[in-house]
C-alpha cells in the first residue's frame, strides 16, 4: 500500500514519450534536462507544485499558480512568468498530453550560472510535466483507511525554514520519515512539529473529528494545503464545526475519526495512528464526498470561464 511503491506508473519519469513544458516551450520530454551544476540542484533554491488534473481539468489551477510564484518569493528569486501565463502553460500540458485523470508537475529552479550560495543573479527555470495518476494508496484504502506510525523527524520552526513555501529542501525531511514509515511497515508517516505537536504526515494535513467538531493543526510552521482549505471550506458549508488550534499527540486518543487531505491523498482516511484505531465515519465520508463535487464545480467555473473567453 505504500505511496512510493508499485502502484506508480513503472516507466522511469525520464524515460518517456510525450512533451514538457520548459522556459516557455514544448520540448520532447527526453530533453527536458538541466545541467548537473545547477544551483537547485546542489542548495535547493527549487520550489515546486502538486496538482490534480479530472477530466482534463486540473483544480484550483490558478491557486497553484499563484503559491509557486509565491513560494520562489520566499526563497528570493522571482519567475519569469506570471500566473496566467503558468495556467495557460499548464492547460496547454494537459491537452498535449491527453491527461484526463492526471498529475501535474510545475517546478522552478535556479540555473547554471554560478555556485554561490548569495546568487540572486542566476537565471530562473521553470518546467511543466503532466502524466497519468493512479490512486496512491492500494485498492480499498479509500474505505478502510491506510496506517500511519508517528516520525522521529519533526517539522522544523518558521525561525529556520522557509515554511510557507512549497520548497524542495523541505521534503528531505518528509522522505527521510517516509523511508522510515514504510521499513517498519506503514503506509505513511505522522510528524510531530518542532514543539512536539501535531502537524502533518509527508505530504498531506492532518485532521481529527474530535466529538462533533472537524480539528486540525495551525500550518505555522508546515504549508496550508489548497486541498486542507478546500476541505475546511466544505466542512462550514455542511454546518461542521471547523477548529484549528495547537494539538497534543495525546490528544489522538480521544479522536473517532482521522484523515488527511493533499493533491494526491484528496481526503483519505486513517485507519490507526502507532496502533491506535479509528473508523471510517460520517464526516469523513461526508467530506470524501464534498471533495468530488468541490472538483466538479471547480470544472464548471473553469468551463464557463472558457465559454466566456470564446465568445
Amino acid at each position: 500500500m505504500s505511496h512510493n511503491g508499485a502502484l506508480l506508473p513503472d516507466a522511469p519519469l525520464d524515460d518517456r514519450d510525450g512533451l514538457i513544458w520548459f522556459d516557455g516551450e514544448l520540448v520532447p520530454w527526453r530533453e527536458a534536462r538541466l545541467h548537473v551544476l545547477s544551483h537547485g540542484l546542489h542548495y535547493a533554491s527549487s520550489v515546486f507544485e502538486g496538482e490534480r488534473a479530472y477530466a482534463g481539468r486540473v483544480f484550483r489551477l490558478h491557486d497553484h499558480s499563484e503559491r509557486l510564484i509565491a513560494s520562489a518569493r520566499e526563497l528570493g528569486f522571482e519567475l519569469p512568468y506570471s500566473a496566467a501565463d503558468l495556467d495557460a502553460a499548464t492547460r496547454e500540458v494537459v491537452r498535449r498530453s491527453g491527461i484526463t485523470d492526471g498529475y501535474v508537475r510545475p517546478v522552478a529552479w535556479r540555473g547554471s550560472h554560478n555556485l554561490r550560495l548569495a546568487s540572486g543573479d542566476i537565471p530562473v527555470h521553470v518546467a511543466i510535466a503532466a502524466w497519468p495518476w493512479p490512486d496512491v494508496f492500494a485498492p480499498g484504502a479509500r474505505l478502510h483507511g491506510i496506517r500511519l506510525g508517528t516520525s522521529r523527524w519533526r517539522r522544523p520552526s518558521p525561525h529556520t525554514a522557509p515554511v510557507r513555501a512549497k520548497a524542495a529542501s523541505l521534503y528531505a525531511v518528509s522522505t527521510l520519515a517516509a523511508h522510515e514509515a514504510e521499513a517498519a511497515g506503514f503506509d505513511d508517516a505522522l510528524l510531530l512539529d518542532h514543539r512536539g505537536l501535531l502537524a502533518e504526515a509527508t505530504g498531506a494535513n492532518l485532521f481529527l473529528v474530535l466529538g462533533r467538531e472537524l480539528h486540525t493543526p495551525v500550518p505555522d510552521c508546515f504549508l496550508d494545503g489548497i486541498t486542507r482549505r478546500t476541505v475546511i471550506e466544505s466542512a462550514r458549508d455542511l454546518g461542521i464545526t471547523v477548529v484549528e488550534r495547537h494539538i497534543e499527540p495525546g490528544e489522538l486518543a480521544g479522536a473517532t475519526e482521522v484523515f488527511l487531505t493533499g493533491t494526491a491523498y484528496e481526503v483519505q482516511p486513517v485507519a490507526s495512528v502507532d496502533g491506535l484505531e479509528f473508523t471510517v465515519g460520517e464526516v469523513t465520508t461526508a467530506l470524501v464526498k464534498a471533495f468530488g463535487q468541490a472538483v466538479a464545480r471547480d470544472a464548471e467555473i473553469h468551463d464557463a470561464a472558457a465559454a466566456g473567453t470564446a465568445g
